[in-house]
């Protein structure tokens, strides 16, 4: 299990919502100023008691999402792994190849047909599958 130490420890508190929780976004920025690789986050949070919330892809958390985006769609689509499924990684670099916010990105998910794996925190391998966050 990953350790932090005080000054770590302080960066991630200071971090948290008002409701003690880290949001998607900023567990990737505690991530970066704590020196540890993005997919420890989750081990991280919950050896700490804390909740990883507001998926910027919709699979977990209180965001509100916009509609589809056909085009969004069509992207996804050549990039689905099996069974309309894709590596949120590769959600991310599309949201960043097409020039559109991840907002946009995560409506196109959440309102179609579409399920992310892999968390980049490692919060979930799949989403039907070994959920430690919500």
């Amino acid at each position: 299990m990953k350790r932090l130490d005080n000054i770590q420890k302080d960066l991630l508190y200071t971090n948290l919502d008002e409701d003690g929780k880290l949001s998607c976004l900023k567990a990737f920025k505690v991530a970066r100023l704590i020196g540890m690789k993005p997919k420890d986050m989750a081990e991280i949070t919950n050896s700490l008691n804390i909740k990883i919330t507001n998926c910027e892809l919709g699979v977990f958390g209180k965001l509100k999402f916009e509609e589809m985006d056909d085009n969004i769609y069509d992207k996804l689509s050549r990039n689905f792994a099996q069974e309309k499924k894709i590596d949120c990684e590769v959600a991310w670099h599309i949201a960043r190849e097409k020039g559109v916010s991840l907002k946009q990105v995560g409506s196109t998910v959440k309102a179609s047909d579409v399920k992310v794996r892999h968390c980049q925190l490692g919060c979930f391998y799949d989403e039907e599958f070994e959920k430690y966050n919500d």
